[in-house]
């Protein structure tokens, strides 16, 4: 099958089976969505935005997909409630079974009341950008003009990052 689009997406959740939720996701993604190309090792972070005792599982999947952005935030937006997802009224962060956020639609610009591409916070966030680097260092965010790589060595962000090793999750 030929596709049309690709798109940076990730995952992330801290309300165990956190591993579980993600390969679940995974699974849902390559159903409905398109075929994963890419995706990187799983990362164990702390909560960002929010206090919480529980860690989140994160990792980035590089997907193509004939979806439009749209659909795509749409289907994802289902994939997080078939497996729990509750989302609260307000801005506030809140422990999740699964948040999935497109960092990147081709070299897309979208800026829409429910969409906004890139993810405008993307590049404050180490937790985004360690995984993201390991599957697209080099790919630049098209409204910044810098490359995922420089992004990471100027983010502030200082939040515990540690890639997971297989035997662990």
């Amino acid at each position: 099958m030929t596709y049309s689009n690709t798109a940076f997406i990730l995952l992330g959740g801290n309300i165990n089976p956190r591993f579980t939720y993600l390969k679940k996701a995974e699974s849902k993604i390559s159903t409905v969505v398109g075929h994963i190309i890419s995706k990187s090792n799983i990362y164990e972070t702390e909560a960002w935005g929010f206090e919480s005792e529980d860690n989140f599982l994160n990792e980035v999947l590089l997907v193509e997909t004939n979806l439009s952005a749209n659909s795509l935030l749409k289907e994802l937006l289902e994939i997080e409630k078939s497996l729990g997802r509750k989302r609260n009224e307000g801005e506030a962060y809140s422990s999740r079974t699964l948040d999935a956020d497109i960092l990147y639609y081709n070299n897309d610009i979208i800026d829409e009341e429910d969409l906004s591409i890139p993810h405008p916070r993307l590049h404050l966030r180490e937790f985004v950008l360690e995984p993201l680097c390991e599957i697209a260092a080099n790919y630049v965010h098209p409204k910044l003009k810098m490359s995922n790589k420089v992004l990471l060595k100027n983010c502030d962000d200082k939040s515990r990052v540690i890639k997971m090793n297989n035997d662990e999750l």
